[in-house]
C-alpha cells in the first residue's frame, strides 16, 4: 500500500469513527455541535505520520494488509489531536494547520454570541474538554479495530506508554518555556519525549506489537525510530522561524513569540555574543514581535551559527537512521516505504 493510499484509509477511519460518535453528542444536546465542528476541522488537515508509521511498524514485522490495522493506526491522530488542542492552549497559540486554533474558536463563540463574562476562559475550557474527549476516544477508536483480542493486548503497553511519555515531554517543554534557562542537552530531553518516541519510535513499536514482532525487532526499530524522530523535531523547529506559513499553517515566526526553547534556541545562545544573546532573550517570547523583531532574530540565529548547527544535527540524525533502518530485520516493502517516510519527515519545506 501507497503513502497516499495508507492516508485516505486513515482519513475514511477518521470520518468514519467521528460520524458514528456524532448522533451520541448530538443526542446529548445540538449545542455540542461547535465541538464537532473544531474537531471536524483539525482533523482534516495534519500528515498522518504517527498512522504511517504504525502500519509500516506492522508490515515490517510480517503483519498482513488486513482493514483493522489502519483503524488501530488511524487511532493515533485522535491521540495527535488531543495533543495539539491542549498544546495551543499552554502556548496561547491562534492558529493550527492555517486555522484558529480550537481555543481561539471558542472565543470567537462567545465573543459573537455576546455571552456574560470573559471569552478566553471559555475557549480554553472547551478546548481542553474537546482535547480530554480526542483522548478518550483515541482508545476507544483503538479498541474498535476489529484486530483479535490477543493482537490488541500486545499492544496496550505500548499505546499507554506513549501516553504517559507524550504528557511527560509536554510538561519537560513547558518548564524549559518557564525556567528560560534551557541547555541543548535539556531541549534535546524535550524533544526525545515530547516528539522522538511519540512521532516515529512508539508507532512503530505499536504496529509491530500488534504483529507479534520479536524483542530483537522492536530494538531495531528504536534504532531508527529515535535518531528520525529527533531529526523530524529540529526540522519542524527550524520550520517554526524560518518556514513558509503556507506550509506551517501559521504564521512566520510564530515560535519566536510563543517563545519556545527549542534546541535551534539553544544552540543559538551557546555561540551567541553578549549583545546578541541579550536580544534574543529580551524578544524571544514577546507576543507583539512583528516582522521587523522576527527578521532580527532570524539574523541572530544564523549569524551566531545555530541555524547552520542545527541543519548539521538534522543531517547526522537523519544518517545514522538510514544506518539502522539498511540492517533492520523487516521486509523488503517496509524497509522502502520507511526510506520514503524520513525523507518527508526531516525535508527542508518552506
Amino acid at each position: 500500500m501507497s503513502t497516499r493510499q495508507i492516508r485516505k484509509e486513515v482519513d475514511e477511519a477518521l470520518l468514519g469513527f467521528v460520524d458514528r460518535q456524532r448522533p451520541l453528542l448530538l443526542g446529548v444536546s445540538d449545542e455540542l455541535e461547535p465541538m464537532l465542528a473544531a474537531l471536524d476541522t483539525l482533523l482534516a488537515g495534519g500528515k498522518r505520520l504517527r498512522p504511517a508509521f504504525c502500519y509500516w511498524g506492522w508490515r515490517g514485522a510480517g503483519g498482513d494488509a488486513r482493514p483493522g490495522i489502519v483503524t488501530a493506526a488511524a487511532s493515533l491522530e485522535l491521540l495527535q489531536a488531543s495533543a495539539l488542542i491542549h498544546d495551543d492552549v499552554m502556548d496561547s497559540s491562534d492558529t493550527r494547520r492555517g486555522q484558529p486554533s480550537v481555543h481561539r474558536r471558542f472565543e470567537a463563540l462567545h465573543r459573537e454570541a455576546r455571552w456574560p463574562g470573559a471569552a478566553a476562559p471559555f475557549g480554553e475550557g472547551a478546548a481542553i474538554l474537546l482535547g480530554d474527549l480526542c483522548l478518550a476516544w483515541s482508545g476507544e477508536m483503538y479498541e474498535a479495530s476489529d484486530l483479535a483480542e490477543e493482537r490488541l493486548a500486545r499492544g496496550r503497553p505500548v499505546y499507554d506508554l506513549m501516553r504517559t511519555e507524550v504528557m511527560c515531554g509536554q510538561y519537560l517543554d513547558m518548564l524549559e518555556g518557564t525556567r528560560a534557562t534551557g541547555t541543548v542537552e535539556t531541549a534535546l530531553r524535550v524533544v526525545q519525549y515530547k516528539s522522538a518516541k511519540y512521532t516515529i519510535e512508539r508507532p512503530l513499536h505499536l504496529g509491530a506489537a500488534l504483529a507479534g514482532a520479536s524483542p530483537e525487532l522492536t530494538e531495531a526499530l528504536s534504532a531508527y525510530g529515535l535518531p528520525l524522530g529527533a531529526a523530524f523535531q529540529l526540522r519542524d523547529d527550524v520550520l517554526g522561524v524560518f518556514g513558509d506559513p503556507a506550509e506551517t499553517g501559521k504564521p512566520a515566526g510564530d515560535d519566536l513569540r510563543e517563545g519556545k526553547r527549542t534546541v535551534l534556541v539553544a544552540l543559538t545562545l551557546e555561540r551567541a555574543n553578549e549583545a546578541q544573546a541579550e536580544t534574543v532573550r529580551r524578544r524571544l517570547g514577546d507576543p507583539d514581535l512583528d516582522p521587523a523583531g522576527v527578521a532580527e532574530l532570524r539574523t541572530i540565529i544564523e549569524e551566531t551559527g545555530g541555524l547552520a548547527a542545527c541543519e548539521a544535527m538534522i543531517d547526522r540524525h537523519a544518517a545514522e537512521a538510514d544506518a539502522a533502518l539498511a540492517t533492520a530485520p523487516i521486509t523488503a516493502e517496509a524497509r522502502d516505504a520507511l526510506t520514503a517516510l524520513t525523507v518527508a519527515a526531516t525535508a527542508r519545506r518552506g
